[in-house]
């Protein structure tokens, strides 16, 4: 891990200094939840892209079967598989952690222990697009690597727990972001999301997905999530609603017997 050297002066300036205003400072929030901020330099999006390409080479050299990134990409190549599981466990505990903490508390995201990092490809003879669905994460890193293409926008679709994953989505719940190279996108990972078809080039991303085992034992024991889960929050207020127009309606009801 070479911080000066893969990530930008201004990433790096605010995640040290490691206050919520430095954080927010280099931040865009589109819509609520999702992040994105300029975070590393070319040169390393560079030695990564040719260190995945070389691993790839190699495999098909020594004919051994490679570890796709999950059951969804069908190119691509976990980071762990090849050394870089010690310096991306240094990059979540150190760069995205302290992120992590200000934004996603409610979710483990000051807790976060684990990760599974992997590169994806799009284009031509790679995977095309990504279906609608949530990540097996507390919280997403992903990061435009390269290289040069057109299309491939993220669209996200709304926070849902497990009961309301599959649940309407409302209008302002609809945004697509579009990959910059070196430009990372931030987000929970039970916030609904695809991708959409890249139609000329090849792109390839670095995704983290950082997990933490505190919130998922505790969430074994919860059946409240309208702190994070839109749909909850919805029936939250529905049921809020519904209680304040009973208690009016029987406050009226007994006024009125009451003057009778």
């Amino acid at each position: 891990m070479h911080p000066s050297a893969f990530f930008l002066p201004t990433f790096l300036e605010a995640v040290r200094t490691n206050t919520e205003e430095s954080i927010a400072s280099i931040m865009t929030e589109p819509i609520p939840g999702v992040f994105s901020f300029a975070m590393l330099q070319p040169n390393f999006c560079d030695m990564l892209l040719e260190e995945v390409e070389n691993f790839e080479k190699w495999v098909h050299a020594m004919k051994f079967k490679i570890m796709r990134p999950n059951t969804m990409n069908k190119y691509g190549a976990v980071l762990d598989d090849f050394g870089l599981e010690s310096m991306l466990n240094q990059f979540m505990e150190e760069f995205i952690a302290p992120i992590s903490k200000v934004f996603y508390p409610e979710v483990g995201g000051g807790t976060l222990d684990s990760h599974h990092a992997f590169v994806v490809e799009y284009g031509k003879d790679r995977d095309v697009e990504l279906g609608f669905h949530v990540d097996d994460s507390e919280v997403t890193l992903n990061v435009c690597l390269g290289k040069q293409f057109s299309g491939g926008e993220l669209y996200f679709r709304g926070i849902r727990c497990e009961n309301h994953v599959n649940s309407e989505t409302q209008h302002e719940e609809m945004y697509d972001y579009s990959h910059v190279p070196g430009r990372a996108v931030l987000h929970r990972g039970r916030h609904r999301h695809g991708a959409r078809p890249t139609s000329s080039g090849l792109r390839m991303n670095l995704l983290l997905w950082c997990r933490s085992s505190v919130f998922r034992e505790m969430k074994k024991y919860q059946m409240d999530f309208s702190s994070w889960c839109g749909e909850c929050q919805r029936e939250k207020t529905e049921r809020q609603i519904q209680c304040v127009k009973a208690t009016k309606l029987a406050f009226l009801r007994g006024a009125g017997g009451a003057m009778i």
